[in-house]
Order: structure tokens, then C-alpha cells, then sequence
């Protein structure tokens, strides 16, 4: 595929460093994102904690989430599950992770004692929300000020297929280009259901997981954006101390559910890192695509003015170096072969 959704993420990105290296000479300072959320390790550039953010998120908009040390055992990972009265299935994800990186759906006892084991690392297990709208919000709200603004709505699509009562789960993903690019990876870790027969008209959700990097369509919600969306997340924001630009990653009922005050669960925040993804909506304008993440960019930039009138400094070279070396580490010591 040749969509610009799939390019390598070196070639995509050097515009973006491009505009973050034209921010930084205009704020004289490297690393200005790294406070603008000064509640969150780097702003949420990388290698934050994500049950350290939840913390700050009203417990009201969370699902229920249990955080799991490395250094438990077995026995404690199940006591704390049954206290937290958590059932089956529930979401596993790395405290300390990105793009959708072993994130995976546990239908059972079993498949949880396979994740805890085979990754040493701090972890959390989730409530699955079965909700049907899956969105990615962008947000932000200067210091000091009442009200913020929703800046990005994506709608997010999981990977799915129809049956015709005839070809088999992995005949019908060779036939639909974006499954297509997912059958590596089922074949390695779901091989039974690639031989299965869905009946005509059938749908079937191939990954649960709304991340892009596993086949999910990720579709431009911008028209969305109104005095009322702003109104639902500026409610959720303004309890966040410290913390001023992000990503909401979240479900809910319908979108017009959402602005009418209908329930909403938030499984993620993602901080600076984030990017406004609706810009990969595969008909999205390619020269639209960065003229608004030069737009966010300028935002966090912004953010940073009235943070450095504060006395909010960031983080310096030798810190960042430091947790920069922390985190690839981290991520060098991960098995991806879930």
C-alpha cells in the first residue's frame, strides 16, 4: 500500500522535526514541550506512566483498572483482580508503552497468567468497555484559563470482515487490503481462526484493539466538534492539574450520547506524544495532514509561553538524555512476539 498511512514513520516524521526543531529556536529551548504537562513524565513524549495519568482523571470516566507490579506473584495478580471484582475479559496493556504496543484482549484465567508471564514489566489490567464508538480527542486549555478546546475527533474503526458463507477467515482478509497487511501476524498468533468458515452476512471483529498498527480505520470525526464537545471534555480536563494538552482515548454510546452528557469511559491519555489522528483518514488531504500537526505544534508551543511565565523550565539536556536511555532500554527488554 502506498496510502501515506502506511509509511515508515522516519519518512513521515521529518516534517515533524522540522517543526519541532522551528519551535524550539523560537522558544530557545530544545525540549519547551517537556512543560507544557508538567504532571506527566517528558509532557507524554515518551516513556510516561499510564496509570500515573489515569490518577488524574475523574475515577467517573475510568474503567475499572487494577496496576500490576513486576514484582508480584501469581497468587497476588489474581487476589488483586477479585478485589478490584474485575471478570473476564479485560484488557492487558504495559504501563509504559505506545502505539497499541502488547496491547492485547484476555478472555480468560489462562491467557492472563501467559501475559504475566511473559513480559516482566509493570502492566494494567482494564475492564473491557463494551461500547460501541471508539474516538481519539484531542484537547488542550492554556494555564489559567475556563475553558479549553477540542481540536481533533477521530473515529475509529476496528478491523473487521463479512462472511460469505464460502471462503475462510484468511481468504477473506488476502481479499481486503487492510487485513491483508495482518495476516503475518495471525498466522503466527491466531492461527485456528484463519481456518474458520464465517456464515454470509456474518461480521466478524478480527482485533478488538483500536490501534492503526493493527488494521483499525481511523476516520476524520472533525465535523463533530462543537460548543458541546468542548463543554464534555473541558468537565474532565480542568480536574486534570497540571496537565494542559493531550489525547482523550475513549468510548462511548453515540457521539450525540457524549455531548448530551450520556456515559463515557476513558481508557487512555496520551500527552504531547499524541497526535491529532485524523489525519489518517485515508481521505484526508496529504498537505492538510501536516499543516495541522504544525497547527498542534504551534499549540504546544503556545502552552509553553504562559508555562515559562510561570517558571515552568522543562527538562534539560542531561535529564533527557537519561530517560531517553531509560526507555530504550525498556523497550529492548520487551518480547513482541505476544
Amino acid at each position: 500500500m502506498t496510502n501515506w498511512e502506511y509509511w515508515p514513520l522516519y519518512i513521515v516524521n521529518i516534517p515533524v522535526i522540522v517543526f519541532w526543531l522551528w519551535f524550539a529556536i523560537r522558544a530557545r529551548k530544545l525540549f519547551f514541550f517537556s512543560a507544557v504537562n508538567p504532571a506527566i513524565e517528558t509532557g507524554g513524549m515518551w516513556g510516561e506512566s499510564k496509570h500515573g495519568i489515569l490518577k488524574r482523571i475523574p475515577k467517573s470516566h475510568l474503567p475499572v483498572t487494577v496496576f500490576i507490579k513486576k514484582e508480584i506473584t501469581e497468587k497476588m495478580l489474581f487476589e488483586k483482580i477479585k478485589t478490584a471484582g474485575l471478570s473476564y475479559p479485560v484488557i492487558a496493556k504495559p504501563d509504559i508503552g505506545e502505539r497499541g504496543m502488547l496491547v492485547s484482549k484476555i478472555k480468560n484465567k489462562k491467557g492472563l497468567l501467559a501475559y504475566f508471564n511473559s513480559n516482566k514489566i509493570d502492566f494494567l489490567i482494564q475492564e473491557y468497555i463494551d461500547l460501541p464508538v471508539e474516538l481519539a480527542v484531542m484537547h488542550h486549555r492554556f494555564p489559567g484559563a475556563k475553558e479549553g478546546k477540542v481540536t481533533s475527533v477521530c473515529i475509529k474503526e476496528t478491523l473487521k470482515i463479512i462472511g460469505d458463507g464460502k471462503s475462510t477467515v484468511l481468504q477473506l482478509m488476502e481479499a481486503y487490503p487492510r487485513a491483508k497487511l495482518q495476516v503475518a501476524r495471525f498466522k503466527k498468533q491466531f492461527p485456528k481462526i484463519l481456518k474458520t468458515v464465517p456464515e454470509k452476512g456474518k461480521k466478524v471483529e478480527l482485533e478488538p484493539i483500536g490501534n492503526h498498527c493493527r488494521g483499525t480505520r481511523f476516520l476524520n470525526g472533525n465535523k463533530y466538534i462543537d460548543g458541546q464537545l468542548n463543554k464534555v471534555f473541558d468537565g474532565v480536563a480542568m480536574q486534570m492539574k497540571d496537565v494542559y494538552y493531550g489525547r482523550f482515548d475513549m468510548k462511548c454510546k453515540s457521539i450525540e450520547d457524549l455531548k448530551n452528557g450520556g456515559g463515557f469511559k476513558i481508557m487512555e491519555y496520551n500527552g504531547i506524544g499524541a497526535e491529532p489522528a485524523h489525519i489518517y483518514d485515508p481521505a484526508y488531504p496529504f498537505f492538510k495532514k501536516y499543516k495541522d500537526i504544525y497547527a498542534h505544534w504551534k499549540i504546544i508551543y503556545e502552552i509553553y509561553k504562559v508555562q515559562k511565565i510561570k517558571g515552568e523550565k522543562g527538562m534539560g539536556l542531561g535529564e533527557v538524555a537519561a530517560r531517553l536511555k531509560t526507555y530504550l532500554g525498556y523497550m529492548r527488554s520487551l518480547d513482541f512476539n505476544e
